[in-house]
């Protein structure tokens, strides 16, 4: 905050009678920022005479370069004086001075010395930057509790940066204990004071039931204020609500509206949705280009599903030229950034195929191995075919092929279950085992699994089931009959 000049007494030329408003040579108030050369002089005459205002205002002629030369060690002098002499806004300055180190050495300590005998003196931004010194441990050991002694203190004459600090201290318990009703009473009375931080805050409160009632229509008339400020997360937020009609009416053209608001304000799940919006016409005419524009533009702020939907577009040509080499490089993206089904894609739709990239099965491997490790079915069961088939990796291990032929087996891909149970039939990467053969078989069966044509499967003649071995008998009437 610029400090204003203090209106002083002074001498008059001529007289030694005191003009307590104008200066006499140039007939200008003293606490305009314009001073003539006998003003400084006259000023520097009251300051070396013991005037605490007149130290002040010189110290601030020096300071501000106004009507002599840009001087901080001066300034910082004579803050320094008028400091000594009890005047508060001195103090602040001369704490500010040791903060930056200007006109002196910077000193946190002394710094937090003259902001504490401001502060004590009843000046507000001291208050504030004490409470700040208190908070991080600048120029004196940490301590919350009096970072929130001064808050509050400072809060109650009304100061907005005061009353959030105050706010976030009952948020997380810092210097008190942790009461998020306070908290709540705190943020309000900060966001009816035209805080947007506060608005957002209060708007999360209502909207989650914390400190409060869950109220959806408070929550959005807060998202609303917020938005309506320039709050971009709040914006995204608002949208939200019109898109689900939460605390509002369902309104997809003024879910679009805010969708397009924060995009443009640089959200990138904003800028997410507002794609789908174009792609599924929602809240607007649809439009694969404009879908294809904002996908790119939030893949390429970091949106990780953004990134594979766009290798999706250029796979295809939607909304844009086909272009494979692109689409490789996103799902790339999108996998190294830990999409599971882009990591699947990687490895099936570009390094085994060779399109957008050369032909790599060590690197297609790699990524069926990453995506199966994240619980991608269809990948567990092709890694499952790699670690089978030799010609496909030097890896070959049929116990991690069964392995993973079991996993894709045990959620629900069909395929994999028929593998698993030629696997148990023949013993290979596991102990035969022609009950649970059968087993698969069966599960595979129930899975409306057509088995190969080319397996011909040998049917009991008592119960009608299938042989999996020809020296195995399925049905208890065949073994009791043997």
């Amino acid at each position: 905050m610029e400090t204003e000049f203090s209106e002083l007494s002074i001498l008059n030329k001529d007289t030694d009678t005191v003009n307590t408003k104008n200066c006499s040579y140039c007939n200008k108030p003293f606490t305009e920022k314009v001073w003539c050369k006998e003003c400084i002089n006259s000023l520097a005459k009251l300051a070396e005479n013991g005037d605490e205002k007149a130290m002040f205002n010189l110290a601030t002629c020096y300071h501000n370069e106004e009507g002599t030369e840009n001087n901080l060690e001066k300034a910082f002098h004579w803050y320094h004086k008028a400091a000594e002499n009890n005047f508060k806004e001195a103090m602040f300055k001369l704490a500010k001075c040791y903060d930056n180190g200007e006109g002196a050495e910077k000193n946190l300590e002394k710094a937090f010395y003259w902001y504490q005998k401001a502060a004590q003196n009843g000046h507000e931004d001291a208050m504030f930057n004490l409470a700040k010194c208190y908070e991080n441990g600048e120029g004196t050991e940490k301590n919350l509790e009096e970072a929130f002694y001064w808050y509050q203190k400072l809060a109650e004459y009304g100061d907005i940066e005061a009353i959030i600090s105050l706010a976030m201290c009952y948020d997380n318990g810092e210097g008190t204990e942790k009461n998020l009703e306070k908290a709540l009473y705190w943020y309000q009375k900060a966001a009816e004071n035209g805080d947007v931080v506060a608005m957002y805050n209060v708007a999360i409160y209502y909207d989650n039931g914390e400190g409060t009632e869950k109220n959806l229509e408070n929550a959005f008339y807060w998202y609303q204020k917020a938005a309506e400020n320039g709050d971009v997360i709040s914006m995204f937020n608002l949208a939200l609500c019109y898109e689900s009609g939460k605390g509002t009416k369902k309104n997809l053209e003024k879910a679009f509206y805010w969708y397009q608001k924060a995009a443009e304000n640089g959200d990138k799940e904003a800028m997410f949705n507002l794609a789908y919006n174009y792609e599924n016409r929602e809240g607007t005419e649809k439009s694969l280009e404009k879908a294809f524009y904002w996908y790119q533009k939030a893949a390429e702020n970091g949106y990780r599903e953004a990134m594979a939907i766009l290798a999706d577009f250029y796979n295809k040509g939607i909304g844009t030229e086909k272009n494979l080499e692109k689409a490789f490089y996103w799902d790339q993206k999108a996998a190294e950034d830990g999409h599971v089904e882009a990591m699947f894609n990687l490895a099936y739709n570009y390094y085994e195929s060779g399109e957008g990239t050369e032909i790599n099965l060590e690197k297609a491997f790699y990524w069926y191995q990453k995506a199966a490790v994240n619980d991608h079915v269809e990948a567990m069961f092709n890694l499952a075919i790699y670690y089978e088939d030799e010609i496909r990796t030097e890896e070959k291990n049929l116990e991690k092929a069964f392995y993973w032929y079991q996993k894709a087996a045990e959620s629900g891909y069909k395929e994999a279950m028929f593998s698993l149970s030629v696997l148990y039939e023949d013993g290979k990467g596991t102990e035969k085992n022609l009950e649970k053969a059968f087993y698969w078989y069966q599960k595979a069966k129930e899975s409306n699994k057509i088995l190969s044509s080319e397996i011909e499967v040998e049917l009991c003649n008592e119960c009608k089931q299938p042989y999996i071995d020809d020296d195995y008998q399925w049905c208890q009437q065949l073994e009791i009959s043997l």
